[in-house]
């Protein structure tokens, strides 16, 4: 008994040790977090849902997010582990945009980069210009995205242009995305979102919808109206996400609606760069009850020296042994 609570109190220690010492390190992260969320994380314990982020962000450098982060292997990821989701076809890739076939520019398409996010053009009836698409191309190649907010997978991407079929979105009529949350295999809730007419509608894991807005659209009359074709594209991301998250303790796998179809889009490890909040306290609540830490790349791993101190020690705190 005597053993055991002495370990209790030194895996305290480390922890308390651990946090410290995380946030001298990422002083500026930590800023942030504090700045845009209104409290200093506790990164050798996290505890809340963005806690959790800023510590997979720091901490859990998980080799496969690199894989998933990258939005050309990911489809060679979810062509793998679900077959039977349709994918948008990848037309042309390359590492120089000056080389997309002419023929391609001049039909309906989207042009996008492989290593960050909000990097897409759309392209139709030749319009933008082609000069316009390669200049904007090669500025986003340059960019090493996700450093501002600590986004480690993506630092690792080796940029890539790539030309995907446009893909006539449901948007006004039943939505433009889904957004399915996993941890562990068992899905916490949807987050549907109709980009075209700034709507968004939270559901649980049954698709029934519940109440809570989001920053980006607000007011209760800016949610997504129900109806059964939008139930059943619902139905159909939470059946298949878990086959794409795998067993990773926590992932966002993101989907595309047409009137007829869903697509496979991307897979998330880092949602809202770790700041995206909802006025529903069940969004964060349900991902903090079932996001197991000692279930991440992380914990999973042998360590060394201290990184082994620190690890046992969290463990234990996680498993409810410390």
């Amino acid at each position: 008994m005597r053993a055991k609570a002495d370990f209790r109190w030194t895996g305290r220690v480390i922890l308390s040790v651990a946090r410290l010492l995380l946030t001298l390190r990422h002083p500026a992260l930590t800023v942030r977090f504090a700045m845009k969320l209104g409290y200093l994380p506790d990164l050798g314990m996290p505890r809340t849902y963005h806690e959790m982020l800023l510590w997979r962000k720091i901490v859990d450098r998980n080799p496969l997010f690199v894989t998933l982060t990258d939005k050309l292997a990911a489809k060679a990821h979810i062509r793998n582990a679900c077959a039977e989701i349709a994918i948008p076809e990848t037309l042309w890739s390359g590492r120089d945009p000056a080389a997309i076939p002419l023929d391609l520019l001049a039909s309906d398409v989207v042009v996008k980069t492989n290593h960050g996010c909000a990097m897409n053009i759309f392209v139709s009836r030749g319009e933008p210009h082609r000069d316009r698409i390669v200049a904007k191309a090669r500025h986003w190649l340059k960019k090493r995205y996700g450093r501002r907010n600590g986004e480690w997978a993506y630092w690792q991407i080796v940029p890539t242009v790539f030309v995907e079929e446009r893909l006539a979105l449901a948007g006004g009529r039943i939505a433009t995305d889904i957004k399915v949350h996993v941890c562990g295999g068992v899905i916490t809730h949807a987050w549907v979102e109709d980009k075209a007419a700034g709507r968004s509608l939270l559901l649980d894991r049954e698709a029934n919808p519940l109440p809570g807005r989001d920053p980006d659209y607000p007011r209760e009359d800016q949610a997504v109206p129900v109806n059964a074709q939008l139930l059943d594209h619902v139905r159909q991301a939470i059946s298949v996400a878990p086959a794409i998250a795998g067993n990773l303790d926590y992932i966002r796998v993101d989907f595309l609606v047409t009137d007829h179809c869903l697509y496979a889009g991307e897979i998330v490890a880092y949602p809202g760069a770790g700041y995206g909040t909802t006025t529903n306290p069940a969004f964060a609540g349900e991902i903090e009850r079932l996001w197991r830490l000692d279930q991440s790349a992380f914990l999973r791993r042998k360590h060394r020296g201290v990184a082994r101190l620190y690890a046992e020690a969290l463990r234990a705190r996680c498993q409810g042994h410390g």
